[in-house]
């Protein structure tokens, strides 16, 4: 890449400084959209299929951000698009923009300020010229609630809306003030208020940002002192709530105010929150993502550790628990003494009056041995939460509000795959349950049986050396679409994933294996039936095959290259084994594995990876997804990690 020397046209115009830092910047980023960390390429990786000369119309078209899109409140972003020819020049606010071969660009620039963001583009080719406006929407937080030096950040009250909680329980409350504030919060019928302390904490960094930016320079934060941390404990909480339960419909506990004293300026605010008793008995539900029994889910609901946080628990449907809080449309479920896990109120339904609260007991164990699996038969008085910790060798199940009596636990053939079971009561109501294999744990299922906890373990395939591939199943999904990203040149996710995928699906049946795909042509598929599709062939391996896109606010010239992301620690191996292969194959940066909570990758029955092997926005990476070259080498990365992770090599 290099610079325009042509002086820059009469646009909006720029600081020096910042000209200057995107003369400086350009070169690097034309070595970083290559190569490893230092920027350079792998030495034995070919390089990428070279971008073509297309010379055609002058026009500019902006890919990325749309026009009028909504964008989060960030001083640097980045923007692409096409400009019909690579002999084009274009000038972005007056900053000069390197055009490609082929007439695509991609330019990571300063933000304009304020609400609206207007970005003018202007293309000369000769004496041909084309301008265009393109404008933009930044997403602003509210301002605080202001008097002076005192101020409140209404948005950051917790907890807001809602809430059903016990009166017996303290409640955290907070709120962001100025530092060396007096916070107070008042209650109705209370003279005394309840005081909130300072409570240091880091200053918050965009979610995208901490997630995927390599620069440690950008995940560097401040110590602030404008959080403030309360408890409402069980004193206050009788005066203040009405009882209801807790899938009922709460009633008006009249206004709390919090105020905020700074120096000699006092403001104060309404407390936007609804908060009432939730009275003993708790109330029971069975958990049921489904409904409506439309039969299109995975059956299963998803069990947090905080409301709206990642997934933790999978509780199969017919799961039943007891209602031990609720926060607008999150419900927490009381697991154990002292645990809880958060899920959504639309998956559960109440049971009758009566329903059991007491611990279901744990009987005799029956494991039997089937083609491929060991089955254990775990005998439950009615269906518990549970929760799964994989070991390299086995597993340990958690069984909560359950009592432990198994007289015997009775092995199934003497060959059989299992090596041992044992269980103990680790708690009042926890019974904890480790099923051992003699080698090493491929996968595991559960599932209900009336009353009866099913539990399948998969030891590792007896694997044919000189042929690792021969006569294993192996599902490639190509993913996207719905969604998915589109490259500056228009070549779409889904295009791009699924031409990779038949060129995989090739090369492996080469070798000796059933490959199976999740789709073959541009009609949408949703997750879940990927998944099941893959459950239902008893597959070996699932691999999902991605390209990848940056959130709002990443440089996408320092942050691109080859990733592969994986959920359970099985599946660790594999991935490591297709990043090496990846490095080998392809010029780019390699930005490692790592565990994400996606479901293609969350299948527990074999293991599965989810590869992201170039960045759509990246010029020079969308052109090779195009060409059967970028497309081959993806997919030869892929059979040889593959291939490498079967014998268990390394690379």
């Amino acid at each position: 890449m290099t610079v325009n020397a042509m002086p820059d046209p009469p646009l909006a115009s720029r600081t020096m400084v910042h000209r200057l830092l995107g003369l400086l910047l350009l070169p690097l980023a034309s070595a970083c959209v290559r190569g490893g960390s230092s920027g350079v390429a792998p030495e034995s990786a070919p390089a990428l299929p070279a971008l073509p000369v297309v010379d055609g119309p002058l026009e500019i078209q902006v890919v990325h951000p749309p026009q009028g899109s909504l964008i989060d409140d960030i001083d640097s972003g980045f923007v692409f698009g096409r400009v019909g020819t690579g002999r084009a020049r274009l000038w972005l606010n007056g900053d000069s923009i390197p055009v490609r071969p082929n007439g695509t660009w991609l330019a990571w620039i300063r933000l304009p300020p304020g609400p609206e963001l207007r970005l003018d583009l202007l293309a000369v080719r000769g004496g041909d010229s084309a301008r265009s406006s393109h404008l933009l929407r930044r997403r602003s937080a509210p301002e605080p609630v202001r008097n002076g030096g005192a101020w409140i950040d209404t948005t950051s009250f917790t907890p807001r809306g809602l809430v059903w909680w016990p009166a017996d329980e303290p409640l955290p409350i907070g709120v962001r003030a100025p530092e060396g504030a007096t916070v107070r919060l008042w209650l109705p019928g209370r003279r005394a208020p309840i005081e909130l302390a300072a409570v240091p904490s880091m200053s918050e960094i965009p979610a995208g940002v901490r997630a995927f930016d390599r620069d440690s320079a950008n995940l560097r934060t401040t110590l602030r002192s404008d959080r403030y941390r309360g408890v409402v404990v069980r004193d206050t909480i009788g005066s203040w709530l009405g009882p209801v339960t807790a899938v009922g419909i709460p009633s008006d506990s009249g206004p709390a105010s919090v105020e905020v004293i700074h120096e000699a300026d006092t403001v104060r605010v309404p407390w936007p929150v609804h908060l009432t008793r939730l009275e003993a008995p708790l109330q029971v539900v069975e958990l049921d993502d489904d409904p409506r029994r439309e039969g299109n889910t995975d059956g299963i609901t998803v069990g947090r550790a905080l409301p709206g946080g990642t997934y933790h628990w999978f509780f199969p449907a017919g799961t039943r628990a007891a209602i031990s809080g609720r926060i607008n449309g999150d419900l927490r479920l009381r697991l154990s003494n002292g645990q809880a896990a958060w899920v959504t109120a639309a998956e559960v339904r109440p049971l009758p009056a009566g329903a059991p609260l007491t611990p279901a007991v744990l009987g005799s164990i029956t494991t039997t041995t089937e083609p491929g699996r060991a089955v254990l038969r775990l005998p439950l008085s009615w269906r518990v939460p549970y929760q799964v910790d994989e070991q390299a060798n086995g597993i340990t199940l958690k069984l909560y509000s359950t009592l432990g009596d198994p007289n015997w636990i009775r092995y199934g053939a003497s060959t059989g795959p299992l090596a041992s079971v044992t269980w103990s009561q680790v708690a009042s109501d926890v019974v904890e349950l480790t099923a051992t294999l003699p080698g090493p744990l491929w996968g595991y299922r559960l599932r209900w049986q009336a009353h009866d906890l099913l539990l399948e373990l998969r030891p590792r395939p007896a694997i044919d050396r000189p042929r690792p591939l021969a006569g294993r199943t192996i599902v490639v999904d190509p993913g996207h679409p719905p969604a998915g990203a589109t490259g500056p040149g228009g070549l779409t996710e889904a295009e791009a994933n699924l031409g990779v995928a038949l060129v995989l699906e090739r090369l492996l049946t080469e070798d000796g294996a059933r490959v199976v795909l999740t789709r073959r042509d541009e009609r949408p598929v949703d997750l879940w039936p990927r998944v099941r599709l893959a459950d239902s062939l008893d597959a070996d391996v699932l691999i999902s095959i991605h390209n990848n896109a940056l959130p709002d606010g990443v440089n996408p010239f320092t942050n691109n290259g080859t990733s592969v992301f994986y959920f359970h620690p099985r599946s660790i191996p594999l991935a490591r084994s297709i990043q090496r292969a990846l490095s080998r194959h392809l010029p780019l940066r390699e930005l490692g594995v790592a565990r994400g909570d996606l479901a293609l990758v969350r299948g527990t029955w074999m293991p599965s990876v989810l590869v992201e092997g170039m960045f759509m926005m990246i010029p020079e990476q969308e052109w090779a997804l195009r060409t059967e070259p970028g497309r081959a080498a993806y997919a030869r990365a892929v059979r040889d990690g593959l291939r490498a992770f079967l014998l268990g090599e390394e690379m």
